[in-house]
């Protein structure tokens, strides 16, 4: 779960830092009132920030507000493992912590994230939609230790945000306990992926049953595949 006990914000802040101290609080604010300034506006209340600040910290409309908070839980899910936690993970393992780790930090916050989902979904904000999915699968796998640059760098990005993509939609309406639902669904896509390196020669071969990416992508947004 994402704090809500914020230290007092420095004297003098600058806008970069009112923006980043403010992003953790949206979501909870947007649940009510929306990805716009009212949220802003409730948020620096609720910090005791000056909201014509606040307002200037942002002021590029709701992707931006959106963008700032999925910074935020980028940060509060790093802060959840040391760097010695997650070398002791298998890879596998480290893959799937993360994302759990981030759905926990999402979990107060369901309202305001099917909130956000709604806007990316929106024609005009499609492309900052897989930027920002892409960003959340690259601060993934850097965390987990990939240090790919070739072709695996782009794969492995891609596959993780279609994996986390689908576990999102699962995540929002699941009620069971402990997620349990969320963490099975989850558990069956990453396997998906790790079947990814058994097949990845097939790409290359010059004939025969060659790899589909686009179809692979396909089958990880169903729950019974």
């Amino acid at each position: 779960m994402l704090s809500k006990k914020l230290e007092p914000l420095r004297d003098d802040p600058t806008l970069d830092e009112v923006r980043a101290y403010l992003a953790p609080l949206l979501a909870s604010q947007a649940a009510f009132d929306g990805w716009n300034e009212k949220a802003v506006a409730a948020a620096a209340e609720q910090a005791g920030v000056d909201t014509e600040m606040a307002g200037l910290a942002f002021n590029d409309g709701p992707v931006d507000m959106i963008d700032a908070w999925f910074v935020s839980v980028d940060d509060a899910m790093t802060a959840k493992f040391s760097k010695e936690e997650l070398g002791a993970m298998k890879i596998r393992e480290r893959i799937t912590a993360l994302v759990v780790a981030r759905l926990e930090v999402l979990e107060a916050d369901r309202e305001g994230l099917r909130r956000a989902l709604a806007i990316l979904a929106a024609p005009p904000n499609l492309r900052t939609a897989a930027k920002l999915g892409w960003h959340a699968a690259d601060t993934m796998w850097r965390l987990a230790g990939d240090t790919a640059t070739d072709y695996n760098h782009y794969t492995k990005r891609t596959l993780l945000s279609a994996v986390y993509g689908s576990t999102i939609s699962v995540f929002l309406d699941d009620e069971s306990e402990d997620h349990a639902e969320t963490k099975a669904f989850l558990d069956r896509r990453i396997e998906n992926v790790m079947q990814f390196e058994k097949v990845k020669a097939k790409i290359t071969r010059p004939s025969g049953d060659r790899f589909s990416m686009a179809r692979f992508i396909g089958r990880l947004r169903y729950r019974g595949a």
